[in-house]
């Protein structure tokens, strides 16, 4: 008789929908593989552009200097990915990683159309299990990923781990809303008619519900706070933008 090894029954949300544990990153690479052509033109709809501010604060807190190393998880089209190669300039490293290779490829037309060559590496590879040595990188980042991630903790606990001491990771995710008059607006914004944008946008009305949706199943701002603490990050704090919108996540590693 063989012994067969027990099945995985645990379950975890795509949006509003319950799926298997193991169903979910095929399920959100088909996302990302739809909407990959017109990510950036989306990002500015969705946003009406802000979410270049918000990278751009994220990247006044990575502390970088010329030299160091980073990486950048989830890298997508390489906005943040741009910034941090020129911060840790010509003698640096920023590694770009996505667990979606049409995205990175995105990326690498970004990094490339901005002249960042030299200083760049580009990896596919998946967030819960990163295949870097330990104490490497000077500056971990992940900008609108950590949500659509199944394993959340295993992710923020590779990030620690290939941190350096000393070393920082920053989290800029969507969150929860800190103004309670403005969500119904907000619940209508993005749960009607930014499926509607994604339809007439992409023709894909469901990825764009998926993302929205997605956005309600992510922690809050003190439940992903505690989490870094326990994954090992110290001294973590976040910032409210737009309204909490938006959250920008920073966590050090001793």
């Amino acid at each position: 008789m063989t012994d067969k090894a027990p099945k995985d029954r645990r379950e975890t949300d795509f949006g509003f929908e319950s799926v298997p544990w193991h169903e979910k990153k095929a399920r959100v690479r088909e996302v990302f593989d739809s909407v990959a052509d017109r990510y950036d033109l989306m990002n500015d709809l969705m946003s009406l552009g802000l979410h270049r501010l918000w990278k751009r604060f994220a990247l006044l807190q990575t502390g970088l200097r010329p030299g160091r190393r980073a990486l950048d998880l989830a890298a997508g089209s390489g906005d943040l990915s741009v910034g941090l190669a020129r911060q840790v300039g010509p003698e640096g490293l920023v590694v770009v990683s996505d667990i979606n290779a049409r995205m990175l490829a995105r990326g690498r037309d970004r990094l490339l159309d901005a002249g960042q060559v030299g200083n760049v590496r580009y990896v596919v590879a998946d967030a819960e299990r990163l295949p870097f040595p330990s104490r490497l990188f000077d500056c971990v980042t992940i900008g609108f990923g950590l949500r659509n991630v199944t394993d959340k903790a295993a992710a923020l606990g590779q990030m620690h781990r290939v941190l350096r001491p000393g070393g920082r990771a920053l989290v800029l995710e969507f969150s929860k809303l800190t103004v309670e008059a403005l969500a119904p607006l907000y619940d209508f914004y993005s749960l009607r008619v930014l499926p509607r944008l994604g339809k007439l946008v992409v023709d894909d009305e469901a990825s764009y519900r998926y993302l929205a949706e997605s956005i309600r199943r992510h922690p809050d701002q003190a439940e992903l706070e505690t989490l870094m603490q326990a994954r090992g990050f110290e001294r973590c704090r976040y910032h409210n933008l737009a309204g909490g919108i938006v959250a920008l996540h920073r966590g050090h590693h001793y």
